[in-house]
């Protein structure tokens, strides 16, 4: 199973196993951490499952497309690695995935 690091903007740090077919926001939710929201339940319409994607990871994440690049103009402290955690599918080839939390989700 793949492990999601999360971390929190005071540095806290959560490493996750996170089924292949779960979004990286599921994982969070699934396991507590206070910085996904998920307001919306990881359908693309509410940004509060925000995201910054390790500029060492993001072109293999991707960038955002349609929707959810539409929701990211909304978020308070964008960032050019800027995603919504319900739009990152965990594959194996996410397996050691760095994400940070905005502070603004806190």
């Amino acid at each position: 199973m793949p492990i999601i690091h999360y971390i929190e903007p005071n540095g806290a740090e959560y490493e996750i196993d996170v089924p292949v077919g779960h979004t990286v926001m599921q994982g969070a939710v699934d396991n507590m951490i206070d910085g996904i929201l998920a307001e919306c339940g990881g359908v693309c319409s509410c940004a509060t499952c925000h995201c910054y994607v390790d500029e060492a990871w993001y072109e293999r994440v991707g960038e955002p497309q349609g929707a959810e690049k539409m929701m990211l103009e909304m978020v308070v402290e964008p960032e050019p690695t800027s995603r919504l955690s319900c739009q990152i599918k965990v594959t194996e080839e996410l397996d050691g995935l760095v994400v940070r939390l905005p502070p603004s989700q806190y």
